[in-house]
């Protein structure tokens, strides 16, 4: 055998063996991550727990560990300094893609504007979001992109094109995609075009200005049977009782706004726990429609003039958009409705129906997005429901409706690492939510 001809390979052999044994072996990962010495908010309505910490691994909650628990032998620890930690937020009734600038319009509806929108919501600690109708053809592999973490941002759910009357909300120049049914039959078909696009929920508008625009009640009538059918959950816009009160006994799963011309009765609050319906009162929005007429408290806040669309906050200050509002033939009308939905909030609460937060946030340049449902927490509480509640609402029962609750919504074992680092103790003060350090996904923090 010629070793002469085998000698630069056997050579190479000892070369590289030698280098393998002086290399120090490659240095083990940390299995977990604890974020240590915080204040948790936990979403399931139970008291702060203070200095505890969290341990999470592959993205997940793996402990609670209680103060003064030794930490796990295998793990990065990060000092979280005594700050409050709680679920990112759930936006139950928000839209998508319509904004930009002053205005809202369906051909505002482009990948990059939605992605757009998704990071904003998600740097306000708004991680999961429901558009409730008014979307376009794009939305749906859009939305199966957002749910396998292909797309960066909140995570969206989407209830498609909607249902609406004829000539009835929303008007054609916004949502040219809704769908129109005039007849029971119509309304079982409609139902069917969306079962086949996959909505995640099913969004009819019901009221209107006279019974020319409002959905007659046999045809949402089929359609919620229909939408059960399909096992799809409905939520309906409405504004007046006793459109409520037929909803309900038609079956509807969510009541998307708040019950505005009348205090609302025990009849009805009976039915809707009997029933399971839930409610989003979606106060922000009627304090929107008057608020602007004078100085809100916000209106110079940083955190709120971030979440608008570049040139809104500049029409919003304007002397000629303040005297429009002041002028508003129809401001004394929105405020008794926002007081009243304040009222009715209470009385549903209190009588423990099932609270839910969401803000129409999206739908006009005026409902910013990621600010709204911060400011309707504090609403919420203004109304007569705690800071515990409020974020229950928003967390754990927003959740639940969306039926991601495996996974979302609350900061247990189990769950997704999904939170907010917060400067300030929300449950001293709701607007505390709104003093974000960090927004953390899946255990990573949010760059």
């Amino acid at each position: 055998m010629n070793l002469r001809r085998y000698l630069p390979l056997l050579l190479l052999c000892c070369v590289c063996s030698a280098y393998a044994r002086q290399q120090p072996p490659a240095k083990k990962l940390p299995r977990f991550l604890v974020l240590r010495n915080i204040t948790l908010i936990d979403g399931t309505g139970a008291a702060p727990k203070k200095k505890v910490s969290l341990a999470i691994e592959k993205g997940l909650i793996t402990k609670v560990l209680p103060a003064g628990a030794p930490m796990p032998a295998d793990a990065r620890i990060v000092d979280g300094m005594g700050k409050t930690v709680m679920p990112t937020l759930v936006a139950a009734h928000a839209h998508l893609g319509l904004l930009k600038g002053n205005e809202s319009s369906p051909a505002n509806y482009t990948f990059s504007n939605v992605v757009s929108q998704l990071k904003k919501y998600e740097s306000f600690g708004v991680t999961q979001v429901l558009s409730l109708g008014m979307d376009q053809p794009s939305v749906f592999q859009l939305r199966d992109a957002s749910q396998q973490e292909r797309l960066p941002g909140a995570t969206f759910y989407t209830a498609g094109y909607g249902i609406g009357a004829k000539e009835g909300p929303p008007p054609a120049s916004l949502a040219s995609k809704v769908l129109r049914p005039e007849t029971p039959e119509e309304a079982v078909k409609a139902i069917r075009q969306l079962a086949e696009l996959k909505v995640d929920f099913v969004k009819i508008w019901v009221d209107g200005t006279d019974e020319r625009t409002k959905l007659p009640p046999a045809v949402y009538e089929a359609a919620i049977a229909e939408a059960h059918r399909n096992k799809l959950r409905v939520a309906a816009h409405v504004y007046y009782q006793e459109d409520a009160r037929r909803l309900v006994n038609a079956g509807v799963d969510v009541l998307a706004h708040s019950i505005r011309d009348q205090e609302v009765d025990d009849a009805l609050i009976t039915a809707m726990k009997e029933k399971g319906t839930a409610y989003i009162p979606t106060l922000s929005l009627d304090e929107y429609n008057f608020v602007y007429a004078g100085q809100p408290e916000w209106l110079n806040d940083p955190f709120f003039k971030a979440s608008l669309e570049p040139g809104v906050w500049e029409m919003l200050i304007s002397d000629t958009y303040k005297q429009q509002q002041q002028k508003d033939p129809a401001r004394e009308k929105k405020m008794q409705a926002f007081l009243m939905a304040q009222r009715n909030l209470h009385k549903l609460d209190s009588a423990g129906v099932k609270i839910i937060m969401g803000t129409d946030s999206g739908a006009f340049p005026v409902r910013a997005q990621g600010f709204s449902e911060h400011l309707e927490l504090q609403l919420m509480t203004e109304a007569g429901m705690t800071p515990l509640e409020a974020i229950t609402a928003a967390t754990r029962n927003g959740a639940e409706m969306l039926h991601i609750d495996q996974l979302y919504g609350t900061l247990q074992p189990g769950k997704k690492a999904d939170f907010m680092v917060l400067d300030g103790d929300p449950t001293l003060d709701i607007r505390n939510t709104r003093k974000i350090l960090e927004v953390w996904r899946s255990g990573k923090k949010v760059k």
